[in-house]
C-alpha cells in the first residue's frame, strides 16, 4: 500500500483489502506499507522492497498477496516494471489478488490486457500531473507568490487571501490554513532597523578564513 490522494489513503486501502479477505476466507498475517512515498521509483519504498526480498528468498510465510489495485505497485514510467514485481510473486507460487479492481487476476486474456492498460495509465497519470504541477507553480511565481522556503534577510512572508487582501504575517514554521490563501514576500523594514540599531555591522560579521599554503 502507499498514499496517493484521499481516495487512496492507506486506511481506505486497508479497509477494502480486509473486506476482500473476509469475503474470500483469507487471513491477513502481515501488512507491507509505504506511507507518503513516491510511486515513481522503488527507491525509498521499504515496504515493497521487503516484500520482494521475502518472495525471492523463499522465506515468505504467506500464500497470497492482496493489493488494492494495479497502480499500487507504482506509477512507473516503464509499465513493465510493475508487471515484473507481480511476475516475481507468481514465479514463487504466490498469487496476487487486486481487491479494488473490477476484474479477477486469473491470467485470462481480458485480465492481462486490463492490467497492462492500467499500468500504462498509472504512468501517464504521473507524467500529466508533473506537467500540471510545474505549470501551476510557474504561474504562481509569475504572480509574485512565494513557493516554499523561508523569506530572505530583511523580508517577511505576508499571508493574503484569494482577493489579495492581507491576513497577517507568517512566522517561522507557520503554514497557511486555507488552500486558496497565498504567501507573498514583502519588506520588513522595522525588523531590519532593529537589527541595525542593535549593533549589526557587516564588516565585523563572522567570515570563514581561508589559509593558503
Amino acid at each position: 500500500m502507499s498514499t496517493d490522494l484521499q481516495k487512496y489513503s492507506t486506511e481506505n486501502q486497508l479497509e477494502t483489502i480486509r473486506r476482500y479477505a473476509e469475503q474470500r476466507g483469507f487471513e491477513i498475517i502481515k501488512v507491507f506499507e509505504d506511507s507518503g512515498r513516491s510511486g515513481l521509483r522503488i527507491d525509498g519504498r521499504d515496504g515493497l522492497q521487503l516484500l520482494v526480498r521475502e518472495v525471492q528468498s523463499g522465506s515468505a510465510d504467506f500464500q497470497a498477496i492482496l493489493v488494492y489495485d494495479v497502480s499500487r505497485w507504482g506509477r512507473f514510467q516503464d509499465a513493465d516494471e510493475g508487471a515484473y514485481y507481480e511476475y516475481l510473486c507468481s514465479r514463487a507460487g504466490i498469487r496476487v489478488h487486486y481487491c479494488g479492481e473490477q476484474f479477477d487476476n486469473d491470467g485470462t486474456i481480458g485480465s492481462v490486457l486490463l492490467k497492462n492498460v492500467k499500468r500504462v495509465m498509472a504512468g501517464e497519470y504521473s507524467r500529466e500531473l508533473s506537467v500540471k504541477v510545474f505549470a501551476g507553480q510557474c504561474r504562481l511565481v509569475e504572480n509574485g507568490f512565494r513557493q516554499g522556503g523561508p523569506a530572505g534577510y530583511g523580508l517577511r512572508r505576508l499571508l493574503i487571501d484569494e482577493r489579495r487582501n492581507p491576513k497577517g504575517e507568517l512566522g517561522r514554521g507557520d503554514r497557511k490554513s486555507l488552500q486558496t490563501d497565498r504567501a507573498q514576500r514583502t519588506g520588513n523594514i522595522e525588523r531590519l532597523r532593529t537589527s541595525l540599531d542593535a549593533g549589526f555591522d557587516p564588516s565585523n560579521s563572522d567570515k570563514r578564513k581561508v589559509h593558503r599554503q
